[in-house]
């Protein structure tokens, strides 16, 4: 099977699904492929309490809903399918699904960026119940509560610091006996009060119920000894990093050391004409719903502009 439109948009987070809603109102019939996590990390985000318009917060999965039905509202395709190939060779473009090919004249790539977590079985059932990957986003649920943070580099330091604002203490968890974070960073670890570091220590398993209460505990083990504890805390917090998916791209689209794509100052416009993106595959430093709508957007009015210079 193959088809032809003028933009497929590929992810399906807040920049993904705004782009749809801004294409859509173009008149340009947007195809969207929603792929493995419809909704982007919104939909393991339990209480989104900072978008715009939402006085009494809402859940993750909802708003993002509440953004699929405005866009398809106006004329906006929505695909479950997984892309498995993009070829940016030759225009049109073509993005391959299985066996199933579609041809468009222009990509806006809203593929995000997943947390990176430690693999437990009791940590996927506990995310949005006390465990979490984002302090900016959930650092405000924890005033006066005890958190952990996972991890030894930048990220973490970053997540312990943003949480010393509303938590009462904060203890970093390394598996190491030294951080890997950069010095300044490192600074701001050992001269903040509330912050204090448990070294030699990994996580082995969050302890709670989502239907009640949420985690509890933690059972830790110390990598020099071998001894196992546990210890109480209200939520924790993973800082071990993010991965751009951007694999699909990787010998395709310029994309700095770390996987993320490098977009032209002031747009979306990727090293190929006509390839946009917008949102977490091309933000490591906001990484927030709104900024992630907001370079939906931009994506949207440059795919735009584009495609008038075709006709």
């Amino acid at each position: 099977m193959s088809e032809k439109h003028k933009v497929i948009i590929i992810g399906s987070g807040p920049a993904g699904l705004t782009a749809a809603l801004y294409t859509a109102r173009a008149n340009l019939k947007p195809l969207v492929f929603e792929g493995i996590q419809p909704g982007g990390q919104l939909t393991i985000t339990t209480d989104v309490e900072n978008f715009p318009g939402f006085p009494d917060g809402i859940m993750g999965p909802e708003l993002m809903d509440l953004i699929r039905k405005q866009a398809q509202r106006f004329g906006a395709e929505t695909r479950f399918n997984h892309i498995d190939k993009v070829d940016l060779s030759k225009k049109p473009f073509t993005v391959t699904s299985g066996k199933d090919e579609f041809k468009t004249d222009s990509i806006i790539i809203s593929t995000g960026a997943t947390a990176k977590l430690l693999g437990l079985e009791s940590e996927s059932k506990l995310m949005g119940y006390g465990v979490s990957a984002c302090a900016t986003c959930d650092g405000f649920f924890y005033k006066n509560k005890n958190v952990l943070v996972v991890g030894g580099g930048d990220s973490a330091i970053e997540e312990a610091t943003f949480l010393t604002k509303f938590a009462s203490s904060v203890t970093i968890l390394h598996r190491r006996d030294e951080l890997r974070a950069s010095k300044i960073m490192q600074d701001r670890v050992f001269n903040n009060p509330k912050i204090s570091v448990e070294w030699n220590t990994s996580v082995l398993e969050m302890i709670g119920e989502p239907d009640s209460g949420g985690l509890t505990s933690v059972r830790v083990e110390n990598t020099v000894t071998g001894e196992t504890r546990e210890i109480k805390c209200d939520g924790i917090f993973l800082g071990i990093g993010h991965k751009p998916n951007s694999e699909l791209f990787k010998d395709v689209l310029e994309l700095d050391k770390t996987g993320y794509i490098i977009t032209r100052p002031d747009s979306s416009k990727t090293n190929i004409e006509g390839v946009f993106a917008a949102g977490d595959i091309k933000d490591s430093v906001y990484r927030q719903a709104i900024t992630a709508s907001g370079s939906g957007c931009m994506a949207a009015i440059d795919a735009e502009k584009y495609l008038e210079t075709l006709e």
